[in-house]
């Protein structure tokens, strides 16, 4: 199986992410091209996972789309693709958005509907979520009594630090934090209703967002397998670890076999790269699929 791990293009390159090249279109106009890359554990991976690119552009212009009465968000009114950079990689249409340029703040705000993941491991020790106290007896995977807004630093390199709300208000500003906090968990409503429409389960999302001419706007990805927890509503039963549309799949391999999760990253095998594309590619095809009006 092949898939795109590097682009080269005649623009000058704005930013290369653990699975995003950006580049400069104009003074005001980034292009964001998608690749292949994954990355688990904070480390990139040497082998590309077939069709992860493409999902994660048409699931976020999807959901941009849809959510853009609730917040504006960075697409450019012209998405279209200039042909002389088509020319030179023909699914560039598929896996790139023509984005504005904004301001990017610097925190991820992860909002939890479940508890799950770090957030598990978090109220095992302390009872709590980045210090947002939780009721005594939850299991793990249970559905929270509201959904909660877990904000955390967005680091350059390195890992990200989980932080409260009180200490992103004094770093951000009180005004911004409440901003961030309303947006995101209304965004996170929104995606979790669309979601168990087509018998899917949220069980939480980060969200970037980024300043505008001093307007705050949604930037980066939404609501797709790298950025969210999705889960089938059929299969779920809370106590354990739930099976999951996203890099799970490769989570697993790396603890099965021991990677102590420091770079090198080691190679997939085909078996895993194949699971992990088709669990891509499921997630995209339930999200954009009519909705089955599945509840729980």
């Amino acid at each position: 199986m092949s898939g795109l791990l590097l682009t080269e293009l005649p623009l000058t390159l704005h930013s290369r992410g653990k699975v995003r090249d950006t580049y400069r279109l104009s003074e005001g106009e980034l292009l964001m091209v998608a690749t292949d890359r994954i990355s688990a554990f904070d480390v990139v991976f040497p082998t590309p996972i077939p069709e992860k690119g493409r999902v994660l552009t048409q699931l976020s212009r999807s959901w941009f789309a849809q959510t853009a009465g609730i917040i504006r968000n960075h697409l450019a009114p012209d998405q279209a693709v200039p042909e002389s950079l088509s020319k030179l990689l023909p699914d560039l249409a598929l896996r790139s958005l023509r984005v504005l340029t904004a301001e990017p703040i610097m925190f991820e705000c992860v909002v939890r509907g479940y508890i799950s993941g770090s957030g598990w491991k978090d109220y095992q020790k302390t009872g709590s979520i980045a210090g947002e106290r939780l009721p005594a007896g939850l299991k793990e995977s249970d559905r929270l009594p509201a959904p909660i807004f877990t904000p955390a630093t967005k680091a350059l390199t390195g890992h990200d630090e989980n932080i409260s709300r009180a200490e992103l208000a004094e770093r951000a500003g009180k005004e911004l934090a409440e901003s961030l906090e309303a947006a995101s968990l209304q965004l996170y409503r929104y995606g979790s209703d669309r979601a168990l429409e087509r018998g899917l389960i949220l069980a939480d999302t980060k969200f970037e967002f980024g300043l505008l001419e001093g307007e705050l706007i949604l930037i980066d990805e939404m609501l797709t397998p790298d950025s969210s927890r999705f889960w089938d509503l059929t299969e779920y039963r809370p106590g354990g670890p739930q099976p999951s549309f996203d890099k799970q799949y490769v989570r697993d391999y790396l603890e099965e076999i021991g990677w102590n999760k420091q770079p090198p990253a080691p190679p997939l095998p085909d078996e895993v790269v194949a699971g992990t594309s088709a669990r891509y590619l499921e997630a995209m095809s339930r999200l954009t699929a009519a909705p089955s009006l599945a509840r729980t």
